[in-house]
């Protein structure tokens, strides 16, 4: 595997490379030196000329919610600005009108927290929480399936499981949802910046992601897209001045939610974090997820077949694999290993027992060499 010098060019963007083998975006990535300059000038403009030009505040943030709908082909009015994955996921658990006996169909065995606990807090509502059986660490069709009963109203999964890697395939399940007459919805946070997403295309109903991983941008800025044919059934748990239809006139109370999805918007926006989320996701953009997408497969079938040969354990298979891949080495302590090249400056995660990296587009094939040469010292101890 050889170098992309198109995509090399993006490499000084991120100056983490001079310090790390950085292979942890399914963690918390670095973000790019076109996100800093972003932040910082709205913090300058705000240090030197306070509230003067606001109306370009809002002008970006709009621009922002359109490539965050560009991003994953939806309609910019089906896009909220959220914290996180969590606050999104959030808001269409508690705003949909849940009545006892229905049921959330979520597989909370291999899901991370913030796509189990929000459907857990409906059971003192009597909503019935049933188990998705995964199989090798990830969700098959066939398991959705046979999970889904009567009462099923609403199937939740990650697009890519955190800890397995395991890629969900959304269009099959997105498709069987629709012909059960069940809302589907997504934790995309690790899928939305590694892999091209279709809403559309899955037909899915709900999609939450903050920026912190795969996007490279920053913590506490993500999106929540709704489906505008679902957007009238999910009631804002939250709302402000932000929600209504006549927000900036301040001199008379006049109560009528937005009909699109900023209603789940309900007070002044983190402008920081919308200059950065926008700086972030026109990066992407401009490089092309396909390329992205193309640049990640290859590092990771890389590192498949240098770390295979060396003897570890490897994970997911190459059909289930969107931008993580889990192993284990071939002798030794995996805990001792993690330790081993931290002290070497990798950044990774030890998830479920398991080494996970997760390279994106500006990572090179060299640095998995590295990576490697690393654990074969390691298990030739």
């Amino acid at each position: 595997m050889t170098s992309s010098p198109d995509l090399d060019a993006y490499r000084s963007e991120f100056p983490v490379v001079q310090e790390q083998l950085y292979f942890n975006h399914a963690g918390v990535s670095p973000t790019s030196q076109r996100v800093a300059t972003a932040i910082r000038e709205w913090v300058d403009d705000l240090l030197h000329h306070g509230v003067r030009f606001e109306r370009g505040w809002e002008a970006r943030t709009e621009a922002t919610r359109g490539l965050a709908a560009r991003m994953i082909g939806a309609a910019p009015e089906e896009i909220a600005l959220v914290r996180n994955t969590s606050h999104g996921l959030g808001l269409v658990a508690e705003g949909l009108d849940w009545r006892p006996g229905d049921e959330v169909a979520v597989a909370s065995s291999i899901e991370y927290p913030s796509n189990i606990y929000p459907w857990l807090h409906l059971r003192d509502r009597g909503v019935v929480v049933r188990e998705i059986e995964p199989r090798d660490g990830g969700v098959t069709p066939e398991a959705v399936a046979a999970a889904i009963t009567p009462r099923t109203r609403l199937v939740a999964l990650s697009s890519v499981q955190f800890a397995s890697g395991y890629r969900t395939d959304l269009e099959a399940i997105g498709a069987l949802c629709e012909r059960s007459g069940v809302l589907f919805c997504v934790d995309g946070i690790q899928s939305v910046g590694c892999i091209p997403v279709d809403v559309k295309k899955s037909r899915i109903h709900f999609l939450s992601a903050d920026s912190h991983k795969w996007m490279i941008g920053v913590s506490g800025i993500g999106f929540l897209y709704v489906d505008r044919n679902v957007l009238p059934r999910v009631r804002p748990v939250l709302v402000g001045w932000r929600s209504t239809t006549d927000l900036w006139n301040f001199n008379r109370s006049h109560f009528e939610l937005r009909p699109d999805a900023t209603k789940f918007e309900e007070g002044s926006h983190n402008y920081a974090g919308t200059y950065a989320l926008g700086a972030a996701l026109g990066l992407l953009l401009e490089v092309g997820m396909e390329k992205v997408e193309a640049r990640i497969r290859e590092l990771l079938s890389h590192a498949d077949a240098e770390l295979r040969a060396i003897g570890c354990e490897i994970g997911p298979s190459p059909e289930h694999r969107a931008g993580i891949l889990a192993f284990l080495p071939p002798r030794g302590d995996v805990k001792a290993l993690a330790s081993y090249l931290s002290e070497r400056n990798v950044s990774f995660s030890l998830r479920r027992g398991r080494i996970r990296i997760s390279p994106h587009f500006y990572n090179q094939p060299g640095e998995i060499d590295r990576l490697v040469e690393m654990v074969r010292a390691f298990s030739g101890r």
